[in-house]
């Protein structure tokens, strides 16, 4: 699993280290045994001196190798790749028993999901409140009319707006042309055509996209009556989708732009293998699933 946290330690270097904290240990053991036992009998006063100082010197250099030995093994020895989010539990991931080393990794999936599902119930409360329905007493008790519902401020946007994010997308994208049309009011229609490959009747409420259908190249994109290609079922499915997927109520133009670059990736429909076994077709079909982030194709029955 990629949410495995690569605990790199250096076991040969780990055994080292304890021998060495042994070996210092002991060290400094015989400098304190030295200084207890003082200087010990000799002739004169001068050679236990001498004998003194010369028996503490190796003492004191032997607690600075051992020491030096312990630093060069601490820094081979390694350590984990990050911080365990978990504490305590994050110890589970170095037990070397088989059937309880992937306790930890669920316990880390387990945290995410648990932390994104909070974020996401966040952000849904606050949508519900600012489409409340309650209703006060007194309002109730004003006027038994019921009051016109207000209409949300981000779908009131001049027309101007929306031509004017509509051309900047269709510069954005040379290979793709967007022809803009309103034949019921303020509503736009967008003919969006993707090289040779696809055609795309989007139609906006507003910024907000509220209906796509996918047609292949040489349909008739303004009757019903035309022959159906056998990719547009599927790829009209997939672009409803990705309509779900993309939402962001408070940056719409966002969502435009995401969309279009997501239904960009199809340029290449005939061209692309599947990302997972590797072939052009299947069941006389190409990929027709692109995925939200990487844009990587996929045949329907593979990206499962």
């Amino acid at each position: 699993m990629a949410d495995v946290i690569n605990v790199s330690v250096n076991l040969e270097a780990f055994s080292q280290a304890i021998s060495a904290i042994q070996a210092l240990r002991s060290s400094v053991s015989r400098v304190f045994d030295c200084l207890k036992d003082g200087m010990r009998n000799k002739e004169t006063l001068e050679g236990r001196e001498k004998a003194f100082i010369a028996h503490f010197q190796d003492n004191l250099h032997s607690v600075n190798r051992d020491l030096n030995e312990l630093e060069r093994l601490s820094n081979l020895v390694g350590k984990p790749s990050e911080n365990h989010p978990l504490h305590n539990s994050g110890l589970l991931s170095l037990d070397p028993v088989q059937d309880k080393t992937p306790l930890y990794s669920q316990l880390l999936q387990a945290y995410k999901w648990s932390n994104k599902l909070q974020y996401h119930a966040g952000l849904a409360s606050g949508l519900l409140n600012q489409q409340s329905l309650k209703r006060s007493a007194n309002q109730m008790g004003v006027s038994a009319k019921r009051r016109p519902k207000a209409q949300p401020t981000t779908l009131v946007l001049p027309p101007q707006y929306v031509d004017d994010v509509i051309n900047r997308i269709d510069r954005m994208f040379p290979e793709m042309s967007i022809h803009l049309s309103r034949p019921n009011g303020t509503s736009a229609m967008l003919l969006v055509t993707l090289g040779k490959v696809l055609k795309v009747i989007v139609v906006m409420r507003s910024l907000f996209i509220d209906r796509t259908i996918v047609k292949g190249y040489n349909e008739n994109v303004y009757t019903e009556d035309g022959k159906v290609s056998i990719l547009e079922p599927c790829v009209t499915d997939h672009a409803t989708t990705a309509l779900l997927h993309y939402q962001l109520p408070q940056m719409p133009d966002v969502v435009v732009r995401s969309f279009m670059t997501w239904l960009r990736s199809y340029i290449k429909l005939f061209q692309a293998p599947c990302q997972r076994c590797g072939k052009f077709l299947q069941d006389g079909l190409p990929p027709t699933w692109r995925d939200f982030r990487t844009l990587e194709a996929f045949h329907d029955t593979c990206r499962q």
